[in-house]
């Protein structure tokens, strides 16, 4: 049985009883969080994992790192160095995007040795098959397709990103849409090449109840993709997002029925002005299921500082209502990230679901910021470098340049403000 499924049957589960003492949350809350559809839990029933995590309503708010090979850069040690990273400075959980090596090795490494969730694009595996194997990465079939989710369910995934709403119905409407930019999703990319070289329906779409099967005998949470993501704000929610979505809700409701564990998929690029209306939206259209958004990112001239972009626009998206954050690295749109893009990324998207929790009134999110608050005002340094967000970057800039006073930092020294303060309130 999946969690879903033992949520409908009023039973708590270990691993919901886990979880709620976790998150400091009512278990029967989170129970019915499940049962609605407004809560799932990230975890392959035939895996063993350290750090299972919820993602949605009563919850706080979550983040995903993205890791894996690329055709040019496709060092498998590199990867899981990079899942060290991720293990190391706080992400919830990792995807492994790989597209060049060995795929199924490395995601057997990243499953072997993640202690977090670990998520994957099937429609990655069944290109690069193809590709490998009849040189034409669209030379492949809806019983490929089910073989490789079954193998990679089999193998430990957690959750799938599924393309399943780039239809031929919602590529008419891209195509009438006329945008400055039109698919720019990888995995919805494959899937509308496949579709106009085949001259048929999405596979993903199509043989959906099959895909239902897979996922319900090993709980594996459908993360059903957003292909028709806009990559310019100037698309931002446009028909053709938003008929996608439409079908999203559709599918979600499909599964649920079936017990399998559903979330959706987010953009992309969006101004400030149009996040409430797409978060507002997914939640009406989509049955208030988790909200998996990618950023957004609220402008598309930060290159090498898209992880700030991401930053400002995950934070404004959660603290509407999205429920996960995938985090957005310096190296977005310009090259393969580096060891020290992924901390910057896990870190600017943790900022973000931090500062969103606080506005969802999160008690421990909110105690956090009361707590290093306190320490500051006690000048107790060692105190306010364990509190922070990234603990070994503040201890490195307060070793970096001491003070002549101790008490205080290089910046105001003996004008120090909370000191003097702290003098006249004596």
């Amino acid at each position: 049985m999946t969690q879903l499924e033992y949520a409908k049957n009023n039973k708590l589960t270990p691993l919901m009883k886990r979880i709620a003492k976790e998150e400091g949350v009512n278990p029967h809350d989170l129970l019915k969080n499940i049962k609605n559809g407004s809560l799932v839990i990230l975890k392959n029933s035939s895996r063993r994992l350290k750090k299972p995590c919820a993602v949605g309503r009563g919850v706080s708010t979550k983040i995903n790192a993205n890791i894996g090979t690329s055709t040019d850069k496709f060092n498998a040690r590199d990867e899981l160095k990079k899942l060290d990273v991720c293990i190391k400075y706080g992400a919830d959980a990792v995807m492994d995007l790989s597209v060049g090596g060995d795929l199924k090795k490395i995601r057997r490494e990243v499953i072997k040795n993640s202690t977090l969730p670990v998520g994957t694009v099937p429609v990655y595996e069944l290109a690069v098959n193809a590709t490998r194997n009849k040189n034409d990465l669209l030379a492949f079939d809806y019983k490929e397709m089910l073989d490789v989710l079954e193998c990679q369910a089999k193998e430990g995934v957690d959750f799938f990103t599924i393309h399943s709403g780039v239809t031929i119905k919602s590529a008419e409407i891209l195509k009438k849409n006329k945008r400055v930019l039109g698919i720019v999703s990888r995995g919805g990319a494959i899937v509308a090449s496949w579709m106009n070289f085949h001259k048929k329906e999405n596979p993903f779409f199509e043989y959906f109840d099959k895909i239902i099967e897979i996922a319900y005998k090993y709980d594996v949470v459908l993360s059903l993709g957003d292909g028709m993501r806009p990559g310019s704000i100037l698309d931002a929610n446009d028909k053709a997002q938003f008929a996608e979505l439409r079908i999203l809700g559709e599918l979600a409701l499909r599964a649920r029925k079936k017990n399998v564990q559903v979330m959706i998929e987010g953009p992309g690029h969006v101004p400030l002005d149009k996040i409430k209306e797409n978060v507002i939206l997914e939640k009406r259209l989509c049955h208030n299921a988790p909200f998996y958004v990618l950023g957004p990112l609220v402008t598309d001239i930060a290159s090498g500082y898209d992880h700030i972009n991401a930053s400002i626009g995950g934070a404004l998206a959660a603290s509407f209502g999205a429920d996960f954050l995938c985090y957005v690295t310096p190296a977005e749109h310009l090259r393969h990230p580096s060891l020290s893009d992924v901390r910057e990324g896990i870190i600017a998207s943790k900022i973000s679901a931090h500062a969103a929790d606080i506005v969802k009134g999160n008690k421990r999110s909110i105690d956090q910021d009361r707590q290093i608050s306190l320490a500051r005002k006690k000048r107790n340094w060692a105190r306010q470098v364990r509190l922070s967000i990234d603990p070994c970057k503040a201890k490195e800039y307060r070793e970096s340049s001491r003070p002549v006073d101790n008490e205080v930092c290089t910046m105001c020294g003996g004008y120090c403000p909370i000191k003097l303060a702290g003098v006249v309130h004596r």
